[in-house]
Order: C-alpha cells, then sequence, then structure tokens
C-alpha cells in the first residue's frame, strides 16, 4: 500500500492543482460514506446530508469536546472503545505497540482542560512516509552527505514517558523497522542540560528533532561550544516558528531546518519551505481558515480558527474538526515554486494574550510578538510568560541571571507598541516549565492555568 500511494503522492504534484482537487474530492466523499456507514456519530450528524459530498462546507463542524464525548460513537470499528483505549494508555509498557493489534495510540496533555484519546490506522501512520517521497527536494546532495556520514542517526527529544504522539510513534517505527530503529533514540528533556549535552555529544546525530523551546535551549549549548554536534537537518515542532528563530537554529547547528505544521490529528498537515510558508499537503489533508462564525477567511487575512479534515484515517475520523489555529491563506503563488496550498500559522486562538488596550477594550498578542522581542536579548537561553491576572504578567528566565533590566525594557517597548495599557511585569523565582507532555509554551495566557 506504501509503495502505491507513494506513486500517487508523486503523480499528484506533477499532475498540478486540478489534480490535487480531483483527489481532494474523491477522498472527502469517500471519507464521508465510509464515516455515515460506520460511525453512529456521524450517521447522526450527517442525517439530511447529499448522498455523496465533495464539498466540505456541507459538513457541520465538530471539535474535540463533542468528539470524545461521543467517542464509542465516533470511532468507525466497534471494537474500539474509550473504556479499552484508557485501560492500553494506562500501561507505560504498551507504548508504540499495536492496540487491538492494527492501531497506533496517541494522547495530548490535556492543556485545554481536556485529554485528547487518538486511534490511528496504517493508512494514517504510514503518511508522513508516503509524502516525504515527494519532499526529497528540501534536502540537497550535500545533506545527505552528511546525514549518511553520522549513520543516519537521528536523535528525538522529548518527554520520555506516556502515549504521546511523538514517542508513541518513535517506538511503533522502532517496534517495525528494529534495524532502523537502532539508529533512532529518544532523548528525554527531564535529563538535567549537562546530562543531555554530553549523551547528544556520544550519539552524533544526523538528525535532530523535537519541541521548538528545547531546541532552542539546546542551540545556546551549541552556541556555547558545550554541544558539539553537526545535524544535517533540525526538525522543530510544537510551536509556531518565527524566522528570527529558525535562522538562530539554522546557523547555531549549521543545518537545515525543516519546519513543519501537524498536531496529533494529523501528523503530516503541512510542511515548511525556505520562504518560511507551510505548504498543505492538501491531497490528503483540508484546512478551511474560517471567522469565529465558521465563514471563510479571504486570504491574505488571519483567521479566527481552522477547520481540517484528515483524509486519510478511517478509524477516528476527523472531518471539519476545529483546530483552534490562527492561519493566513497566502493570495498568490509561492516564490519557492511549491504548488500546494501555502500558509503562516500565528498560534492557536487558545494561546493568544489577552491584555488591556488604551481604547478601554482587550488586545490579543500571539506569541510570536514576544518571540521576536525577547529572542535577541543578549544571554537568554528561554523565557516564558505566565499571564496570573488579566493585568499580570510573570516572567520566567533561564539562565536566571539574565539582565533582568534588558528584559523588562524589551516587554516595556512592545506593550507600548501594541498600545497596552495598565499591566504589571513582574520577575518570576521559579525557572520555566513544561507540560505534563514535554511541550513548552513561551507564553502562558490566564485561561490556559483555570
Amino acid at each position: 500500500m506504501t509503495r502505491e500511494l507513494s506513486r500517487d503522492a508523486r503523480r499528484t504534484a506533477k499532475e498540478g492543482p486540478a489534480g490535487i482537487a480531483r483527489r481532494q474530492r474523491e477522498r472527502l466523499a469517500e471519507l464521508v460514506a465510509f464515516a455515515r456507514e460506520n460511525s453512529p456519530y456521524y450517521r447522526e450528524l450527517y442525517d439530511g446530508l447529499p448522498d455523496r459530498v465533495e464539498d466540505p462546507a456541507l459538513l457541520p463542524v465538530t471539535d474535540k469536546p463533542r468528539l470524545m464525548a461521543r467517542f464509542d460513537d465516533w470511532v468507525t470499528d466497534r471494537r474500539v472503545t474509550r473504556a479499552k483505549v484508557e485501560a492500553f494508555v494506562a500501561d507505560p509498557a504498551l507504548v508504540g505497540h499495536r492496540f487491538l493489534g492494527e492501531y497506533l495510540v496517541a494522547t495530548s496533555s490535556g492543556t485545554s482542560g481536556l485529554r485528547g484519546l487518538y486511534v490511528m490506522d496504517r493508512q494514517y501512520t504510514g503518511m508522513d512516509m508516503v509524502l516525504a517521497s515527494r519532499a526529497g527536494g528540501l534536502l540537497s546532495a550535500r545533506d545527505g552527505i552528511r546525514l549518511l556520514a553520522r549513520g543516519g542517526r537521528t536523535a528525538v527529544v522529548a518527554a520520555p514517558n506516556g502515549h504521546f504522539f511523538t514517542v508513541a510513534g518513535t517506538a511503533r517505527f522502532r517496534l517495525d523497522h528494529p534495524r532502523l530503529g537502532q539508529r533512532m533514540r529518544i532523548f528525554s528533556i527531564d535529563r538535567p542540560i549537562p546530562e543531555l549535552v554530553d549523551e547528544l555529544n556520544r550519539f552524533d546525530p544526523g538528525m535532530l528533532s523535537g519541541f521548538l523551546g528545547t531546541l532552542v535551549l539546546l542551540a545556546g549549548e551549541q552556541e556555547a561550544g558545550r554541544l558539539r554536534i553537526r545535524p544535517a537537518v533540525v526538525v522543530p515542532g510544537g510551536e509556531t516558528l518565527s524566522a528570527e528563530v529558525r535562522d538562530r537554529l539554522a546557523q547555531a547547528f549549521g543545518a537545515k531546518v525543516r519546519a513543519a505544521y501537524a498536531a496529533t490529528e494529523c501528523s503530516y498537515l503541512a510542511g515548511g519551505c525556505e520562504e518560511g510558508w507551510y505548504h498543505v499537503n492538501s491531497d490528503w489533508a483540508i484546512l478551511e481558515p474560517v471567522d469565529a462564525e465558521y465563514r471563510p477567511t479571504p486570504a491574505g487575512e488571519w483567521s479566527h480558527t481552522v477547520l481540517l479534515s484528515n483524509l486519510a484515517n478511517q478509524v477516528q475520523p476527523f472531518l471539519r474538526y476545529d483546530l483552534g489555529d490562527s492561519v493566513m491563506l497566502r493570495p498568490d503563488p509561492c516564490p519557492c515554486g511549491r504548488i500546494f496550498p501555502a500558509v503562516r500559522v500565528q498560534g492557536r486562538a487558545l494561546d493568544l494574550l489577552s491584555l488591556p488596550a488604551a481604547d478601554g477594550g482587550t488586545i490579543d498578542l500571539s506569541p510570536m510578538l514576544f518571540g521576536t522581542s525577547l529572542d535577541r536579548v543578549p544571554g537568554l537561553q528561554q523565557y516564558q510568560l505566565v499571564q496570573s491576572d488579566p493585568c499580570t504578567l510573570r516572567v520566567r528566565l533561564r539562565p536566571a541571571d539574565t539582565t533582568w533590566d534588558v528584559v523588562r525594557a524589551e516587554l516595556t517597548q512592545l506593550l507600548a507598541e501594541r498600545k497596552v495599557v495598565g499591566v504589571t511585569i513582574e520577575r518570576a523565582d521559579e525557572p520555566p516549565q513544561r507540560e505534563p507532555g514535554g511541550k513548552f509554551r513561551r507564553v502562558v495566557p490566564l485561561r490556559l492555568q483555570r
């Protein structure tokens, strides 16, 4: 199946927009029909719709709370139940093993108040490899040589425990491909930084991947000369990548930075290009930027949220699913030459800081704005802004002796430029902290702490 899908992926790129649109319509219609036949939830939700649906706008919107509340009715395999999945993920020894002998299972950390339980079939879990067959041009021959010179070794810096997607997917690959799996290793973010640096130096990876916040911290170690690795490729995830941070990672490691826009609901969603855009794999995924009323957002404007349809996963269909991200669709062809739709990602609406504005209302600020200001502070390896109340920002710093006056001045200037008023900026005693799944949020809005 994988070879056939890989050939189709390459043919799609050659056929251009018409071929992409045709496959998208066909796959959406097939998945909707399959969901209606096998999922009681979708059979009920889609009652009254046309027999064949090729336009996603005809479908009702779904979201995480509604789907998780109807878990047993949502899945299309009647053997899969929430109770069975909960029991499976309660056992850390089963990370990466096949649930019911067939499926990969992953969880989310539940920062928004609701933990996600995700069941993935073979077609979905193989899609990253399938679509990589047409992304080979992202690596030069020199990059390939550097990767091979380090034995193709891949270091994944992640939370070592739990069924989180990065860990479960890596464990699944190692179980399926024992020989290749020996070249892939998970490095715990729970290790003290000196120990983590020592382990990475000894492993000498050709590819380095992990949450963006951790990779930035490791870039500081590389710049200081304590970390001495030369990967060909660095793959950041878990947070929107700014141009400034991408350039810093590239320079620190002397590597190509391959950013991706992904979620557990759709791990293969989009890949980054050299122009700083993410190109959606729209033959297998549909991404609809919409406003707060779920009306289409014009190209060139930031959306309130975005609706995702993952066309590869049949066991747990995500169809017109509110992903919660604010994105902008590029209105013209991308200079990189790729034909797939290009988007930029501002971050999840949930991650935006809502602060008092000079006009008496509030203003929402993206985490990327703070990165632009604070990433240039000398010696600052990591920061975290915690909104402890509507008008207070607590600033966690690593290292703790970073010049506070410079950090406060940068934040004060940024807030003034955005016409934010009445906000107290205070220094925290505690260091930056991660979520249970290992993801690091540079900005923690008040709503995420309730």
